[in-house]
């Protein structure tokens, strides 16, 4: 739906969708591998998947706390690893990985819902720059980023207040939010700086957010 979309508003370049359940190494592992026959490889990845449970560290389930792990940590190093060797083996040497973080990746907010998707965003910063330096190590020029934004109108809120749509909608009502646009520019932004240029944070909230 989302690929005829794109075509019909006269976009360039062609959207290919391909089912992957990030919180399956098998699966992503076959989506790389889909890729490499398809499309030779990868010269740009961005990780972009992301949800948070509703499971305090004080009463929270470990169901819920192991598949942010899954998600928001392993699934993106697991996808940085295997987009680095796509680069690697075709001397990809001015690829981008980007990694799509948070805010909750800077600062702890008072609300005990998100207190462990936090700790997974705070993962994500640790991972960004470590990935910096590993690719500096390699004396690569593949660059590295990480983009934290604030609240974006998706289907976050629904996902954390699965159980009560109402509030979840509140979330996006209350201020205007960024849209996924506004998300797209900052990609747009970060891979259009000259080859010497290195955009290693984006921090970006609505203006009107106050956390």
């Amino acid at each position: 739906k989302l690929a005829a979309e794109c075509q019909s508003a006269g976009y360039p370049g062609t959207l290919i969708p391909y089912k992957c359940d990030l919180s399956n190494e098998e699966e992503i592992l076959s989506m790389f591998s889909a890729i490499k026959t398809l499309h030779q490889g990868v010269d740009v990845c961005i990780n972009n998947a992301g949800l948070a449970r509703p499971e305090p560290l004080l009463s929270g389930k470990t169901e819920g706390w192991r598949t942010m792990i899954d998600v928001n940590v392993m699934a993106v190093s697991i996808c940085t690893r295997e987009a680095y060797q796509s680069m690697k083996e075709r001397n990809i040497d001015d690829g981008h990985i980007i990694n799509i973080n948070s805010m909750n990746g800077h600062s702890v907010v008072p609300q005990s819902v998100v207190h462990f998707y936090s700790a997974t965003k705070y993962a994500v910063t640790a991972l960004t720059e470590g990935l910096r330096q590993e690719l500096r190590e390699a004396k690569t020029h593949i660059r590295a980023t990480c983009i934290s934004p604030g609240l974006v109108e998706t289907g976050f809120a629904f996902k954390l207040h699965d159980n009560d749509p109402e509030r979840a909608a509140a979330t996006y009502e209350s201020i205007r939010c960024l849209k996924a646009e506004d998300m797209a520019n900052a990609v747009i932004y970060v891979l259009s700086a000259p080859p010497h240029v290195q955009v290693g944070y984006i921090q970006m909230r609505p203006t009107e957010q106050i956390s």
